[in-house]
């Protein structure tokens, strides 16, 4: 029987073969966001890094306020300023500053240094939260962008279950500081190939 007048024909899901004809840019981002991930495994081991250095069971939870108000604080100007400027400046600096607050996790084991870490942790999610999905759209064809993100979830979900597999493992086999110098070093890598893989063009100016 046809479709009813004005009916909107079902799509079909989202099939491999789609996937495969997503731009080569667009995986290099995918790929990229994985590395990423491994650098910025889940924020609980913020609070166990508080524990670690000695701040009482009360406290530590107030680490990731301090992480989050920093983060609610950095978000609107970092996203005006993409709006007006080269997304792949912004997503430099925010890995920088991922990769620096790892150091200083890993490095310097007192409450200060924790204090600071959360800080910078919070400030970089500013400068990132949301911006490889930005890039992504920026570098998929409007008809495939649903495919892009679908892969780009995807990807970054099984990254994220590793890199906390992994954060885990190192803080049990080794200690803390081999977790966050863990992801100083996944941090620099996306740092590397976001300078050499993602073009300029890739991430558009908008304004």
């Amino acid at each position: 029987d046809p479709d009813p007048a004005g009916a909107v024909p079902a799509r079909s899901p989202p099939r491999w073969d789609e996937a495969r004809r997503l731009p080569a840019a667009v995986w290099w981002i995918v790929g990229l966001g994985a590395v990423f991930t491994l650098a910025r495994f889940s924020d609980a081991f913020l609070v166990l890094r508080a524990r670690s250095v000695g701040l009482d069971v009360m406290w530590a939870p107030l680490i990731m306020v301090v992480m989050n108000v920093v983060y609610a604080a950095a978000a609107y100007p970092v996203g005006v300023l993409a709006d007006r400027c080269d997304r792949r400046l912004l997503l430099v600096v925010g890995l920088g500053l991922l990769a620096l607050a790892d150091a200083i996790l890993a490095l310097i084991a007192t409450p200060t240094g924790l204090w600071v870490g959360a800080a910078l942790w919070g400030l970089h999610m500013g400068f990132t939260q949301g911006l490889f999905a930005t890039l992504v759209a920026d570098a998929a064809p409007a008809d495939r962008r649903g495919t892009a993100f679908g892969v780009f979830n995807l990807v970054s979900g099984v990254a994220l279950l590793v890199a906390s597999l992994l954060a885990g493992a190192l803080w049990e086999a080794i200690g803390p500081q081999a977790t966050f110098l863990a992801g100083v070093v996944f941090a620099g890598a996306t740092l590397v190939g976001t300078l050499r893989l993602v073009p300029a063009t890739a991430t558009g100016r908008t304004g």
